[in-house]
């Protein structure tokens, strides 16, 4: 049974998820996502039919250290009860880290201020069986400083259509991007980008072309041009694969509760 609003509570929780098993965030008739395996897990604890709201729709491959959600339920448990409870429920590859009481009004999507992504490369001559699931594989070496320097100009509103997927005619382009940046830590190449919100495809594409860059197939100001439309879409890099990316963290002017920061 459905939640009786009247009197119903809201509750978000931080979810980490391996999302290699997964078909994305966002619930698909007949396919694994987690949306759905975090709505049965709930549906086992209370009995109801809960509709999970996520702060971000993460593809297909794309893991989470720090996904926002929140739902209605009229069960009332303490917060470390409900964390506790619906790791039971869940598999092993969906964890709720923790569990917070908010208001009703509270839209873990709508009121999020930031979003911060980051993509992993192994940069080495051999793969890594290891890493197989959490890394894109890049032998050619990378210089991470070009690839960063080239990066600086995603930094501000923009509109990013050029390096996203087919937009629908009545869906804006422009984004805020407040930081995107590209490090090197041993043989790992790491890609972070920080902005209001993303667009389809948006980041395995534009990093798509930072690692030219840093391959040297690419110069530094193929990112400004591609923004300015210089460089037309059948000439831009390809997108790399979604394994590498994780959804680090969702940000909110008011939530989590300054008591449990």
């Amino acid at each position: 049974m459905e939640a009786d609003t009247r009197s119903a509570i809201r509750l978000t929780l931080i979810v980490e998820y391996d999302g290699t098993n997964f078909y994305g965030f966002q619930y698909q008739t007949g396919l694994p996502t987690v949306q759905r395996q975090l709505e049965e897990a709930i549906g086992k604890l209370t009995g109801e039919e809960a509709r999970v709201r996520g702060a971000s729709r993460t593809d297909s491959g794309v893991h989470a250290a720090g996904q926002v959600v929140d739902f209605l339920t009229t069960a009332r448990f303490p917060e470390e009860t409900w964390t506790k409870a619906l790791n039971f429920h869940l598999p092993w590859d969906i964890k709720v880290k923790a569990t917070y009481n908010v208001p009703t009004d509270f839209n873990s999507r709508r009121r999020a201020t930031t979003r911060t992504y980051r993509y992993t490369i192994l940069n080495r001559k051999t793969p890594s069986p290891l890493l197989h699931n959490r890394c894109a594989w890049i032998r050619e070496p990378l210089d991470t400083e070009k690839m960063h320097r080239g990066a600086q100009a995603l930094v501000g509103l923009h509109d990013f259509s050029a390096f996203a997927g087919t937009l629908p005619p009545e869906k804006s382009g422009v984004r805020e991007a407040k930081s995107w940046s590209v490090w090197r830590e041993g043989e790992l190449v790491l890609v972070e980008a920080r902005a209001n919100a993303f667009l389809p495809h948006q980041i395995l594409r534009t990093n798509g072309l930072l690692v030219q860059i840093g391959t040297g197939k690419a110069r530094e100001s193929a990112v400004q041009e591609t923004l300015e439309g210089s460089i037309i879409n059948g000439n831009r890099a390809a997108s790399l694969p979604p394994q590498g990316l994780c959804l680090m963290k969702v940000e909110y002017p008011d939530f989590p509760p300054r008591e449990n920061q």
